[in-house]
C-alpha cells in the first residue's frame, strides 16, 4: 500500500495529482491519500482530509511506501519505521507554503537511506515506477541519544 499524505496544514494538489496520475495509468488502487481539502476528485481512492494521529500511525505502519511534503514529522516517522519515503519539497513561489523551508529540511535528508527526494515533480512517476524495489532505513531511535541529553543538561546547569 502506498500512503500519500500531506500534512495537517495546506492541501498539495501538484503532488497528489502527480501521485493520482501514475497510479491510474498503471491501474494502482492501492493508495490511501490524506488531502488536508484538495478539491478535485478522488473517486475511488480511499482517502481523508485529515488523520487522528493513531489513524496516521497505523497506516505509515502498514505502508510499503509513503509519499509525502518535505514534513520533517513525516519523514522521521518513516525513519523510525523503516518505511521507503518519497518527498516532494513544497514550493512558495506557487503558493504550496509560506517559504521554502522544506526545501532545506529535503536537503538535509537527502542522501539519507530510505529517503528519496523529488526535485522536480517530472520525476516523480519514475521513482514510483521503482517503488517496490526503494530501500527503507535500518530504522532510528525515536529517542535522544544520552550524550545528547547530557549535552542539554550541562548546558542548563551552566545558565543556574
Amino acid at each position: 500500500m502506498i500512503f500519500v499524505t500531506v500534512g495537517t496544514q495546506l492541501p498539495f494538489p501538484r503532488m497528489i495529482e502527480a501521485v493520482v496520475a501514475w497510479a491510474k495509468q498503471h491501474g494502482r488502487t492501492d493508495l490511501f491519500i490524506q488531502h488536508a481539502g484538495y478539491a478535485a476528485s478522488l473517486e475511488g481512492l480511499p482517502n481523508s482530509e485529515f488523520l487522528d494521529a493513531a489513524t496516521s500511525a497505523r497506516l505509515m505502519n502498514e505502508a510499503d511506501i509513503v509519499v509525502a511534503h518535505a514534513g520533517t514529522g513525516t519523514i522521521l516517522a518513516c525513519l523510525q519505521n523503516g518505511t521507503p519515503c518519497i518527498i516532494v519539497p513544497r514550493k512558495a513561489s506557487l503558493g504550496e507554503h509560506r517559504n521554502d523551508h522544506q526545501f532545506a529540511t529535503a536537503r538535509r535528508f537527502e542522501g539519507r537511506k530510505g529517503v528519496f527526494v523529488v526535485w522536480d515533480i517530472a520525476d516523480l512517476p519514475g521513482i514510483l515506477d521503482r517503488a517496490d524495489a526503494l530501500d527503507g532505513s535500518d530504522g532510528i531511535n525515536p529517542f535522544a541519544e544520552e550524550r545528547l541529553l547530557q549535552a542539554i543538561r550541562d548546558f542548563i546547569d551552566e545558565r543556574d
